[in-house]
């Protein structure tokens, strides 16, 4: 290890940020020729946490210090746009039709249905579903409460006005 990197190893080691400080102390350990297990016990950690430092060390240099972001570099949804266009067409169908006992939809009725028919791989979480028909943008209120009819007095008989 150069001079440079040791100095700024002790530098992070006064961070304060604790995940740079624990980072900074197992690879100054590492360099004193520490192995995992007492270096684990030095910082309070698992040992498996040493084997990852010295593995990010080892693949990225002293940039493995600051903490990474943990988020995916690419997000695709699992239900693509064909894919939530056959959910809508299977939605748009009682559950009764695929087999099913109860006439109404929940989320993981759905992903279920989608999982049988193909439209995915495994059955997905309700979360999962959720967002796909937040994407399909829907009206799923009752029917009841929306539907019209092309009769010019259809709104005066709901209303009660004819019997």
């Amino acid at each position: 290890m150069t001079d440079d990197a040791w100095t700024q190893l002790e530098a992070e080691r006064r961070a304060s940020h604790a995940f740079r400080v624990r980072r900074a102390q197992m690879i100054l350990a590492s360099a004193r020729g520490l192995s995992p297990k007492p270096i684990a016990q030095l910082v309070g950690g698992a040992v498996q946490t040493v084997r990852n430092a010295i593995h990010a060390l080892n693949a990225n240099g002293l940039a493995c210090v600051p903490k990474q972001s943990t988020r995916p570099r690419s997000v695709e949804p699992l239900l693509d746009t064909a894919n939530c266009e056959r959910l809508q067409h299977i939605l748009h169908q009682s559950p009764r039709t695929y087999g099913k006992s109860t006439g109404v939809w929940t989320l993981a009725l759905a992903a279920q249905v989608c999982h049988e028919q193909g439209v995915t791989d495994r059955c997905l979480s309700d979360e999962t579903m959720r967002r796909a028909l937040q994407r399909l943008r829907p009206n799923w209120q009752r029917a009841k409460h929306w539907i019209t009819s092309p009769d010019p007095h259809y709104a005066r008989k709901k209303s009660g006005g004819i019997a």
